[in-house]
């Protein structure tokens, strides 16, 4: 078996996104449930959504702020995105390989939106991933259930945050 490094990806976890209706879980659910799995990875990849044109204040405004179980830590990566995927434009996939990662555990909001196209274009390029089904959520469920459906059609994996945390470490095999 080849060996593996697996990053954490934490997809949009900014309080105006948080705060949002969510299902099957809440904001704060998700957001407690990624700081579960922070501890247990080396190389964490925080994710926030920023429109490219400014109108949201930019990167620095207080809404655009990661929440503050999820802010960076040091050694943590932070990527700004302007669209659903955390690899279009941001330099994401050069970071996981100057990393020397092979494998993704991608969480987050939403799982139909970011979670989703971040996940679908690391299986594109070669990555290992691992959707932790209930660290993310969807404005609906049946939306959350499709985008897990989709994304194990396309071969990523899914996981529970209890199932991820129990060994002593998930970022080796």
């Amino acid at each position: 078996m080849s060996h593996v490094r697996t990053a954490l990806v934490l997809v949009d976890l900014q309080r105006w996104i948080v705060d949002m209706a969510w299902e099957p879980v809440g904001g704060d659910v998700v957001v407690e449930a990624c700081g579960r799995l922070r501890d247990r990875f080396p190389t964490v990849v925080l994710v926030r959504h920023v429109r490219a044109d400014g109108a949201d204040g930019g990167p620095d405004a207080v809404p655009n702020r990661l929440v503050p179980g999820c802010a960076p830590r040091p050694g943590d990566h932070l990527v700004t995105k302007h669209g659903l995927d955390a690899f279009e434009g941001t330099g994401l996939d050069d970071v996981l390989r100057r990393e020397g990662v092979t494998g993704i555990v991608v969480a987050g909001l939403s799982t139909a939106h970011g979670v989703a196209a971040t996940a679908a274009t690391a299986l594109r390029l070669g990555y290992g991933v691992v959707a932790a089904e209930d660290a993310t959520a969807s404005p609906d469920e049946a939306q959350h259930r499709e985008a897990l459906d989709r994304l194990t059609a396309l071969g990523a994996r899914t996981a529970r945050v209890a199932d991820l945390t129990a060994t002593s470490s998930v970022t080796d095999s």
